[in-house]
């Protein structure tokens, strides 16, 4: 192999190897450690950063094993962090996350889900990092009761609601974006 192959071989690896670091997903810069995105530098269509967006999350499937991560309820760190990335203000984005059916129990304190489960609840990080970020979390009070969960039993991040139903419809009677 003469030396003009290696360097071509050379360049093809360096070009390979920021393709391949190009193309990583990253958490943050709103919720570190949850919603890995990817940048799209060049994307021909974004938010507005001027306008203050107010979207609610409707989730009702959670993982089937009791110690993963719900990637439904992750979706909305991944909403936030893309939209930071991507220039939008914090203050500009408004999130509420709707739990209900086998999400519900995504929504329980450690204690509750290890007493149920067998395990500590893998969305409590989580949780609690999407309401420190300023989403609003609600349960479904018809799955609650319906499951046997009780007020007591919730992270104290999620609120109680009448029902899944009721959050969907006011919300977007009040200007909500529902994303199914």
């Amino acid at each position: 192999m003469n030396l003009n192959h290696l360097l071509l071989a050379g360049l093809l690896l360096v070009q390979m190897a920021a393709t391949a670091h190009a193309a990583e997903a990253q958490t943050g810069p709103l919720i570190e450690n949850y919603g890995p995105v990817y940048e799209i530098p060049d994307a021909g269509f974004k938010f507005d950063p001027t306008i203050t967006y107010r979207s609610v999350m409707d989730v009702s499937d959670s993982a089937q094993d009791a110690d993963v991560l719900n990637p439904n309820i992750e979706s909305a760190a991944r909403f936030l962090n893309m939209h930071v990335r991507d220039g939008i203000p914090a203050s500009n984005l408004k999130l509420a996350v709707v739990l209900h059916g086998s999400a519900g129990k995504d929504a329980l304190s450690d204690p509750a889900y290890r007493e149920r489960f067998g395990v500590v609840n893998p969305n409590t990080g989580l949780l609690n990092a999407l309401n420190e970020a300023g989403v609003k979390i609600y349960i479904c009070g018809q799955t609650a009761r319906f499951r046997g969960y009780a007020p007591n039993e919730l992270n104290p991040a999620v609120t109680m609601a009448t029902s899944a139903m009721t959050v969907l419809t006011r919300l977007q009677v009040e200007g909500w974006s529902l994303l199914p």
